[in-house]
Order: structure tokens, then C-alpha cells, then sequence
């Protein structure tokens, strides 16, 4: 489980890809890294499947994490955000965010205004109907709020977000470019509720 509030900045050593899978070495700058702890890397919660001076790890990303994220455009020099699993003692200052990416979405706009930057993302018809306006949303693995929310022909739906410095500045989103994929994690509990209610009729 993490909270959506990145801890550092990555930068991804090596990518070999083969058979459909992905493994990275990913520097992480931790020096207290222990085999099978879950990072997010991206918002896709992965395993420590290896260890190297200087906190590198090593990841291993099958078929179906690759078709479902972002990962798959991974390479040398890539930076990446990364978020260590939560522990019962810490601060949730983001949201509840499982690591399980449900969906991509796509960057349409930046903006800058007023200190800030206004993004527009298109997101899929599968993970819009989970959202709402002022609800979380974790994007890349960063947890942010939906500003707005404007359905889109064909069942998808544009959110509008708004980014304070320090959140631009301290994960890729600075990066991030017009056009570019991002992880999509909606909120868990919405999915959750949407589940347990179908056996009901509809009125």
C-alpha cells in the first residue's frame, strides 16, 4: 500500500526487455533497500528482485504490467517516481494507493498560471466512470485531486488538474510532455462499492 506522495526521483540504469517482460535497474538513492519490499516506480508496485551498491534495484515487469502501464517506454535515463510501501506509523498524506494501475490516460494540455501548472488528461471510458470532481486520483503514482471533470465522446472523460511547484518540480511531471502516457490508479474504494452493489437491481 502507498499513499500516492513520491519520495524521490529514480533514474533507470538499464532496460533490457525480452519475451515480452521488462528488467530494469533502477537507482533509487535508498541505502536501506531489502529484497521483496514493494516500490512504486511510476505508480506500478513492483518488487526488489535484486540489490546493488548505492541502492540500485533491480525489477522485473511481466506482459501484463507492461500492457497496462507505462513501463514499456522505459529506457536509459529514464526518470521515474518512486514511493516506498506505507507503514502503519506513517502520515497519509496523499490517499490510499495500491500500486495496481488501472488504466492509461493520455496528456492533452499544460498551462502555467499563477505559480501553478493546469494539466488536461484524457482518461479511458474503464477508469471515468470512477471518478469525481474533487476526488483522488494517483497519476504516475502521485496522488492529486481532480479539478474538474468533462465527459468525452465514447465514454472516456478529460480531468483537469492543478499542480503547486513543489509537486512539479519533485516528480516527473516537469518532464512529462503533450501527448505522453500516463498510469491511471483511481480510487479503490469506488471500485469496491461499484462491486458489491451489482448483484442489486437497478431502479
Amino acid at each position: 500500500m502507498f499513499s500516492g506522495i513520491i519520495d524521490r526521483l529514480g533514474q533507470v540504469a538499464d532496460a533490457t526487455f525480452e519475451d515480452g517482460a521488462l528488467t530494469c535497474r533502477v537507482l533509487t538513492g535508498y541505502g536501506d533497500l531489502e529484497l521483496g519490499e514493494s516500490i512504486a516506480v511510476n505508480g506500478v508496485c513492483l518488487t526488489v528482485a535484486d540489490i546493488f551498491l548505492g541502492g540500485d534495484a533491480e525489477f522485473f515487469a511481466s506482459s501484463e504490467t507492461l500492457a497496462r502501464t507505462n513501463l514499456g517506454q522505459v529506457a536509459a535515463d529514464t526518470k521515474v517516481n518512486l514511493e516506498r510501501s506505507v507503514s502503519l506509523n506513517t502520515r497519509l498524506s496523499g490517499h490510499m494507493v495500491q500500486g495496481h494501475v488501472d488504466g492509461m490516460g493520455k496528456l492533452v494540455a499544460v498551462e502555467a498560471i499563477s505559480g501553478a501548472w493546469k494539466l488536461a488528461v484524457d482518461i479511458p471510458a474503464s477508469v471515468a466512470r470512477y471518478c469525481v470532481e474533487k476526488g483522488s486520483i494517483a497519476i504516475d503514482g502521485i496522488s492529486l485531486t481532480i479539478n474538474s471533470l468533462q465527459d468525452q465522446p465514447g465514454g472516456g472523460a478529460r480531468i483537469g488538474l492543478m499542480i503547486i511547484p513543489h509537486t512539479w518540480e519533485h516528480t516527473t511531471l516537469h518532464a512529462t510532455a503533450v501527448g505522453d502516457a500516463l498510469n491511471i490508479e483511481v480510487d479503490v474504494i469506488a471500485k469496491y462499492v461499484e462491486r458489491l452493489c451489482q448483484p442489486y437491481p437497478k431502479p
